[in-house]
């Protein structure tokens, strides 16, 4: 018959050998001392000598917030991607539900209210049970909550290989663990240990706290977790592996039902709450978080370019590692300026330009706000990872300059040849000189041999168009896409036709051609690399041959939009810490009149005309006053539209996106099932400007475009909303394909790129 003894003092001949042997230990007076001192504690007694080594441990720990998730949202709240190292959500006591507080302290500690931070009734018991071969722990709620801070600090450190595991703690590290828990008792209440304790707690590699534990498992807030559902997670911290239901259902569910045995056992649950949370089964709805823009529910290459915006800026940490840690442990809320009424519409189209796109073909759409410089959409038809729904995935982002994604070459595409989006800005620099926008300039001239005598009061004028001069680094004659259009013309004809020569004859009819650097540099045209400005001295420069991103090209035709204001892009409106409290953010950074109000009127009046009458006749309209210019490479591999109205300001671009534009031609091929003898930018990048800007242009502003002064247009008051389309223009129909043209051999000081477009290319 058993002992009618206490179990505890019945051990005691048992314990006695335990006592003699850490007697011939040299630390078993610390010993003693560990497991003394925290009554003494308690009991407000005073320590002897006995426990000098205690005292010298340190007693003061600092709590810092553990790491949480960020949060990247669009400007109307929801949600774009969750970014982390430890998923985490910290919610308050009172917004977790009463189950999961009882199930904890049932199963860890029951005694949790009661002690001092140091159980030394459950320290004896477990001493107990383990000599009798059974093994228990005796770290309470509080020991286990320092033991949580000290290693998420060390993680956050970087300190990972100093994480100290249950199982490999020393004496040494005991003794410590109880002095700062006994401390932390002194400054932090019960409830608020608690709370801290089930916020920090690992669950699995995917949930730290019990918010991202219940949304894990069952897809709920913590607040609502019911008996069974709480017993399985408060069972589930004792060993993560071995009790996880997903892997080890059998073993989740002894363990789960020895938790609410020991609920009903401590009078958090009755008889029948008990009988019924036994009978329940584990049901799981698992709701594996997907952290990181690559899975953001909307603009991944958005929220790339967002993120990789406060990774690389300064003022959110002195170090990249400074940086990192915030963004990916601070949780930050990160309130940007997309517009999902916009993004939505603009991913849509993107990914139905190519189809299924086996050639991988590139299409995106970019839309900036005139006048302020937000960033509404941002979108492309490849993904980030394979198997996200495209048979195109890439990490480049096809819209912004390499440097603003990770600053290397994984990162933005660095930019495309714009080739005709870049003739209004001649066209600025002959109204900023005074000149009328209908004046009539000779665009029958295609030789501007090497010595022709440009007028220019900066750098030197390079380059050549004279194949009689080829062997002496000049180009071939000039051409255009058509014939017939070798005659005079008025200059704002020539423009919104897409003339070649005519843009040459602009440029011969300056004052000063470095006019066009000056308008260049007004509305920062910079090279796809996000380095250097785009030198506009070498004459193949006036037609694109340069790569420029979309985000250059949208700001630049932004200050047209605007009346003369040119505004820096901005994605981030607004960033703050966990406390709520503002840490960082973006405003308008704005530049009125960089150009002259009245040659912005006097661009938009010759641009309206290219969606009515020019190179873009075909696209369709967009029931709102627009303006546009088309634009394609020599090529024909790489094609935009840069449309606008007074609100919305969108590059479209369709093309080789990723590979030497050269490495294939956009002529003769088959895209989305149609047959092109030549891709032009009027002809896919076109519908795809005009069916999205159909859906969103009155969302925001659709002002008429205010008409420019009667001098600079001769008295013309054409409405540019009836006028009927006239015969073949370029980049109206398509041209029959042309041999690939070789690039020129530059002038002295030109440029020999390969990448660049010798201007005999479409408009």
């Amino acid at each position: 018959m058993a002992s009618g003894k206490n179990p505890v003092f019945d051990t005691a001949t048992t314990l006695g050998k335990i006592l003699a042997f850490l007697g011939v230990s040299a630390i078993c007076g610390v010993l003693v001392a560990g497991l003394m001192v925290p009554a003494a504690a308690v009991t407000g007694s005073a320590a002897n000598g006995s426990v000098q080594f205690f005292d010298s441990l340190p007693g003061e720990l600092k709590v810092d917030q553990p790491g949480q998730v960020t949060r990247v949202l669009a400007a109307d709240g929801s949600e774009i991607a969750s970014l982390y190292a430890e998923n985490r959500t910290r919610v308050p006591l009172d917004q977790m539900s009463p189950n999961i507080k009882d199930a904890i302290i049932a199963i860890e500690d029951a005694r949790f209210y009661e002690h001092g931070g140091v159980d030394t009734t459950g320290i004896l018991r477990a001493l107990a049970a383990n000599v009798r071969g059974s093994r228990q722990g005796a770290s309470t709620i509080t020991q286990q909550y320092v033991t949580n801070v000290i290693n998420e600090s060390l993680v956050a450190q970087g300190k990972d290989a100093d994480v100290v595991l249950n199982g490999q703690k020393g004496v040494g590290d005991k003794l410590r663990e109880m002095k700062l828990s006994i401390a932390l008792e002194k400054q932090y209440s019960k409830d608020q240990i608690l709370e801290g304790y089930l916020n920090i707690v690992f669950f699995n590699r995917n949930a730290y706290g019990i918010q991202a534990a219940s949304q894990y498992f069952f897809s709920t807030d913590a607040k609502n977790l019911t008996i069974p559902q709480a017993a399985m997670l408060a069972g589930l911290v004792n060993s993560p592996t071995m009790y996880n239901p997903e892997i080890n259902p059998d073993n989740a569910l002894q363990r789960r039902n020895l938790v609410i045995d020991a609920m009903l056992q401590h009078g958090k649950i009755n008889q029948q709450q008990h009988d019924e949370a036994i009978a329940t089964p584990i049901q799981l709805k698992v709701n594996p978080p997907k952290q990181g823009c690559a899975y953001a529910s909307q603009a991944a290459y958005f929220c790339d370019y967002v993120l990789h915006q406060i990774l690389n800026d300064p003022a959110y940490g002195a170090t990249p590692d400074d940086r990192e840690k915030k963004v990916f442990r601070g949780g930050l809320t990160i309130k940007t300026t997309l517009d999902p009424r916009l993004q939505a519409p603009a991913q849509a189209r993107v990914d139905a330009t190519a189809g299924a796109n086996p050639d991988k073909w590139g299409a995106s759409l970019l839309t900036i706000e005139p006048g302020t410089g937000k960033v509404l959409a941002m979108a492309q038809n490849s993904r980030m990872l394979p198997g996200q729904g495209s048979n195109f995935s890439t990490v480049y982002n096809f819209n912004v300059d390499r440097k603003d994604a990770n600053g290397n070459d994984i990162g933005g595409a660095g930019g495309f040849q714009p080739g005709s989006t870049m003739k209004p800005f001649t066209f600025s620099a002959w109204l900023t000189e005074g000149k009328s926008a209908t004046q009539t300039i000779d665009a029958s001239r295609r030789v501007y041999p090497l010595n022709y005598p440009w007028k220019t009061t900066c750098n030197r004028v390079t380059g050549a168009f004279n194949s009689a001069e080829e062997s002496l680094g000049a180009a071939p004659t000039l051409q255009n896409n058509d014939e017939g259009f070798y005659r005079s013309m008025p200059i704002n004809y020539g423009l919104y036709n897409s003339i070649n020569t005519a843009t040459y004859a602009t440029a011969a009819g300056l004052n000063d051609f470095c006019d066009i650097q000056r308008i260049a540099d007004a509305v920062q045209l910079h090279d796809g690399e996000g380095k250097e400005k785009l030198d506009m001295s070498t004459l193949s420069s006036l037609l694109g041959p340069y790569n420029v991103s979309p985000m250059t090209m949208a700001s630049a035709f932004a200050v047209f939009a605007s009346g003369g204001t040119y505004c820096a892009p901005m994605s981030i409106a607004e960033v703050t810490d966990v406390k709520g409290d503002k840490i960082g953010g973006q405003a308008p950074s704005c530049q009125q009149n960089v150009i002259k109000p009245d040659v912005a009127k006097g661009v938009n009046f010759a641009l309206q005309d290219v969606l009515v009458r020019g190179s873009g006749y075909q696209i369709p309209k967009i029931g709102a006053p627009s303006a546009a210019k088309t634009g394609t490479n020599n090529f024909n591999s790489q094609t935009w539209v840069l449309g606008f109205t007074t609100g919305l300001v969108t590059a479209s671009f369709f093309g080789e996106a990723l590979q030497d534009p050269s490495s294939r031609l956009g002529r003769n091929v088959t895209i989305n099932g149609k047959f092109y003898p030549v891709v032009d930018g009027a002809y896919i990048a076109g519908p795809q400007w005009g069916d999205y800007m159909a859906q969103v242009a009155k969302l925001y502003k659709t002002d008429p475009f205010e008409a420019p002064p009667a001098s600079m247009t001769g008295g013309s008051t054409t409405n540019r909303t009836t006028t009927s389309p006239q015969a073949s223009t370029p980049e109206q129909q398509p041209a029959q394909p042309q041999a690939p043209q070789p690039a020129p051999a530059p002038a002295p000081g030109g440029n020999n790129s390969t990448k660049r477009n010798n201007g005999n290319g479409n408009g």
